[in-house]
């Protein structure tokens, strides 16, 4: 299956919709993905994280860690592929606040000393304002790990490549979408009067 074909197939599966949505980083966009249904039928993200732990092999990678909740779901496969432990880190959100990038994710403490001085790949499902890579990613430094990847089955606009090169690690994908995000401030989706969506309730989604 060459490059094309299997960002079509990853696209292909990726359960989106348009509207007015506010992410889990704050910020508003107009494309939202279901992600809870992306591991509905394990079969096909199984065989896309195969794909995605061959291009992350000449990292050296000696541990997955996958954010909560279907982030860790595809950083399991990956891991599982590689032949490395798993980590995971859970999502812990300040609703008191509208700042961007608010939510923090952490490691459990049995797990904090695991990674201490191993190379890490930040393994996440989907890829958008990349809050969930940027709280992991913050708290393995905490923990004294060394991530040297982020990697998604797909990545969307231009947020996860800033975030890579600013902290000098890889991004390894499968699929790219070009995709625009604003601060709440500047969202013309706002200014024309669209209401914002809710489809998680009070939760907020990266």
């Amino acid at each position: 299956m060459n490059d094309r074909d299997l960002q079509e197939e990853v696209l292909r599966i990726l359960p989106a919709r348009k509207g007015h949505f506010r992410l889990e980083s704050g910020h508003h966009g107009e494309l939202w993905l279901d992600l809870e249904l992306l591991c509905l039928r394990p079969d096909p993200i199984q065989r896309l994280a195969v794909k995605l732990a061959t291009r992350l092999a000449r990292h050296r990678v000696e541990l997955v860690c996958g954010p909560l909740i279907e982030g860790a779901f595809v950083a399991l496969m990956v891991a599982y592929e590689l032949g490395v432990p798993f980590t995971y880190a859970e999502r812990f959100a300040d609703l008191q606040t509208d700042a961007l990038y608010s939510v923090q994710y952490r490691l459990p403490r049995a797990l904090r000393e695991v990674v201490r001085g191993k190379r890490l790949a930040i393994v996440n499902d989907v890829i958008n304002a990349g809050s969930a890579i940027r709280g992991t990613f913050a708290d393995l430094k905490a923990c004294g790990a060394e991530p040297v990847a982020v990697a998604a089955l797909a990545v969307l606009g231009e947020s996860a490549k800033k975030f890579a090169a600013e902290q000098k690690i890889a991004v390894k994908t499968l699929a790219t979408l070009p995709n625009q995000i604003w601060p709440p401030s500047e969202c013309p989706l706002c200014v024309r009067g669209i209401p914002l969506e809710d489809p998680l309730g009070s939760e907020r989604k990266s």
